[in-house]
């Protein structure tokens, strides 16, 4: 770009001032990235997760559009300005992978488009069914099932009481169903899971429970899809007969990917205790798996001294490997965190293959390009996140010069040693825990404390112990003689789930937090990304961005009142922080719900137990102070008819009602009226008293997306 014409006075000045301080900026940031250059690659990835999140984040087309052509314009702006420097050529293909990313998931959307079922009905339906996974911690089988005839979605998924259930429920059996079916459920208040989202991509259109089962013709021909599922369900049914309780559905869970059978109580543990991560397959099993198989073949064929003069063993010994891999990401249903893992352990094969050291994190960075790719709406799941960010974690931490010369092998006494990889451990995981701790909460509302000391023992308890454990046990069950075998693997697991128990029931062991602001959760992604993928100085600048996105989190108010979707369930923090439910046989799902949105661990009150409380069979009104004032809030409690004009009168006095009925015109609060109609509009809502009253709800998070299409 050819420099100004100089100008007369002072506007010449100041032209020529401003491209002087130009100048200087392109020379800076054309050193910094020539520093950074073997960094800059790995911004490809990120470019993508921002357009996503963006199509996710966004409301509605028209910001889909503007946020499109914002990011070609950034493109074409960065190559008219600085196509000769690195930097400009760096940030335009940043700027348009932004823009292939959010036109990606778009596309994906509108793709997985099929029928969704419009109301709650009573149905009866014949199909085929897809795909079975056994839930014995539910005492239940979930059934996906492609029904055939017109009037229902093309697939719906069910759940069949264990009792009910035969084993002739096998992928590609036809079946006749009555069943209870409703449309996918969204969000059942701001912040909380939205099965809606995910139903619309696995192209799931109800769901329900089967009131009667039916198979009308066992399976005719299964492709290798069906086949792998089969024999999935079939390994893990074999694990959990020979291990029962939780040990049993943590086997099952290590094997074939399936948490189905893990009891609730040992499920909650695992979650409070930071060691959840163990139960779901990915980079840490999956390395086991190869590295034991690579290790076994090389030892193997090393025994014959033909074989290691005449062929390259570790060739050999790198394709047993990635077959190995490639089967286990196979049979553990192939879920985001086992491919991401697979495709990173097969580049690190060839590379062993070849003769080349891996770069881990550029590995990392082609397992994230493929995974968002193939599957953009894992992106907004926690499952990519936490699997992501605990390998970057890791491998950012262990590729810091500080960190390498800390932790390199050195000739030393072996107490000294065994010290070092103590340290390495305790180091490996407060990295791991400072990265998912904010994923967990924002998704979760949760977070265990304990997490790295009980991460020091569990990982090499189950990477070393349980899984080669189970892998033999597996193996001379083939010759009928595992039982030794599966009693040192439940011996194990027990002693990893009485490490949960003790970590999760510790004094203090789990931070709760309401509903993490979105922005707040960019603010520390943004920052950790940029501290983990770059290696100069300016690196610290990311802690700028986690420091304001963890101030924003904790500053963040609970909500005073949350109000699920249906209206039939209230939660509200009374005026001496007690926190009471409207109706007190909600179930324990709804209590937990309600507690974790509200960023509380304590048992819920009933509301008619509030001293300043006053209920009826039909009503109940409570007084709130916050802000100053006096919040008086009305609920509904039955559909029994309610004599108008004094309801009109309780109305009037009322600043905030809530119902899970259509209430009458008379009815007029002070200040929200939410009743079915209203709440059909909204969903669940999540209100904050005070000063600045303020009201969130489902459908403003939702915005226009296909998923939301119905309200």
């Amino acid at each position: 770009m050819a420099r100004p014409a100089r100008g007369r006075g002072w506007a010449g000045r100041g032209l020529g001032l401003l491209w002087t301080r130009l100048s200087q900026l392109g020379d800076r940031l054309e050193l910094l990235a020539d520093r950074e250059r073997d960094q800059l690659p790995l911004w490809l990835p990120v470019g993508l997760i921002l357009g996503i999140s963006a199509w996710f984040w966004l409301p509605d087309r028209q910001s889909w559009i503007a946020f499109l052509l914002l990011a070609f314009a950034a493109t074409l702006g960065f190559l008219a300005v600085a196509a000769q420097r690195r930097w400009g050529r760096a940030l335009a293909i940043f700027s348009l992978a932004a823009a292939l990313g959010c036109l990606n998931i778009w596309w994906k959307a509108e793709r997985a488009a099929e029928p969704r079922l419009e109301r709650p009905m009573l149905a009866r339906f014949e199909g085929a069914i897809v795909s079975v996974q056994r839930l014995p911690a539910r005492e239940a089988v979930r059934l996906v099932v492609r029904t055939s005839g017109a009037g229902l979605p093309p697939h719906v998924r069910v759940n069949v009481d264990e009792e009910d259930s035969t084993e002739a429920l096998q992928p590609g059996s036809s079946v006749r169903i009555r069943a209870w079916l409703m449309p996918p459920a969204p969000a059942a208040v701001p912040g909380a899971y939205d099965f809606a989202r995910a139903a619309w991509f696995q192209g799931i259109g109800a769901t329900g429970r089967a009131l009667d089962v039916a198979v009308t013709a066992p399976p005719a021909s299964q492709g290798l899809a069906a086949r792998i599922a089969t024999w999935r369900q079939g390994l893990a049914d074999h694990v959990r007969s020979r291990l029962e309780g939780g040990e049993g559905g943590i086997a099952a869970a290590l094997a074939t990917g399936d948490q189905g059978g893990i009891p609730e109580a040992d499920a909650e543990a695992m979650r409070r205790s930071g060691l959840a991560h163990l139960l779901s397959v990915s980079g840490l099993h999956l390395t086991a798996v190869v590295g034991a198989v690579m290790l076994l073949t090389l030892k193997l064929l090393a025994l014959s001294t033909l074989l290691a003069s005449r062929f390259r063993l570790v060739l050999v010994a790198a394709g047993a490997g990635a077959l190995a891999g490639i089967a286990y990401t196979l049979l553990t249903g192939a879920e985001v965190p086992t491919v991401r893992a697979c495709i990173a352990a097969m580049l690190v094969l060839a590379g062993i293959a070849i003769g080349r050291e891996a770069l881990t994190l550029r590995l990392l960075a082609v397992g994230a390009l493929v995974v968002l790719i193939l599957w953009p709406e894992t992106l907004v799941g926690p499952s990519f996140q936490l699997s992501f960010a605990a390998i970057m974690a890791i491998v950012a931490l262990h590729e810091h010069p500080r960190i390498q010369k800390l932790l390199a092998r050195r000739d030393e006494p072996v107490h000294s040693r065994a010290g070092r990889f103590l340290l390495a451990l305790v180091l490996t995981g407060l990295a791991v825990e400072l990265a998912l701790t904010p994923i967990a909460l924002f998704h979760f509302h949760r977070a265990g404390l304990y997490g790295a000391l009980a991460n020091i023992v569990a990982i090499p308890l189950t990477t070393f112990v349980v899984m080669p454990l189970e892998a033999l046990a597996l193996l001379l069950d083939l010759a009928g003689l595992g039982a030794p075998f599966w009693w040192l693997t439940g011996q194990a697991l027990s002693l990893l789930l009485a490490l949960a128990h003790a970590a999760a029931n510790a004094p203090g062991a789990v931070a709760m937090l309401p509903t993490m602001p979105t922005p707040a959760f960019a603010l520390i992604a943004g920052g950790g990304l940029w501290i983990c993928l770059w290696r100069t100085g300016w690196r610290r600048w990311g802690l700028a961005p986690v420091a304001a996105g963890a101030l924003l989190a904790l500053t963040a108010p609970a909500p005073d009142l949350l109000v699920t979707g249906d209206g039939r369930h209230l939660a509200l923090r009374a005026s001496s922080g007690e926190l009471a439910i409207l109706r007190g046989r909600a179930g324990d799902y709804v209590r937990s719900l309600l507690a974790e949105s509200s960023g509380e661990e304590a048992e819920f009150v009933e509301l008619e137990h509030l001293g300043n409380a006053a209920c009826s069979a039909d009503l109940c009104a409570v007084d709130l102070s916050r802000g100053g004032r006096r919040w008086r809030i009305l609920a509904t409690r039955t559909r029994e008819f309610i004599d108008i004009p004094p309801f009109a009168r309780a109305c009037a006095e009322a600043d905030i009602v809530v119902s899970d009925r259509r209430l009458p015109r008379t009815c007029v609060p002070r200040w929200l009226k939410a009743d079915r109609e209203f709440l059909a509009r909204t969903g669940g809502l999540a209100v904050t008293l005070g000063e600045s009253p303020s009201v969130s709800t489902v459908a403003s998070s939702e915005g226009r997306h296909p998923w939301a299409s119905a309200r």
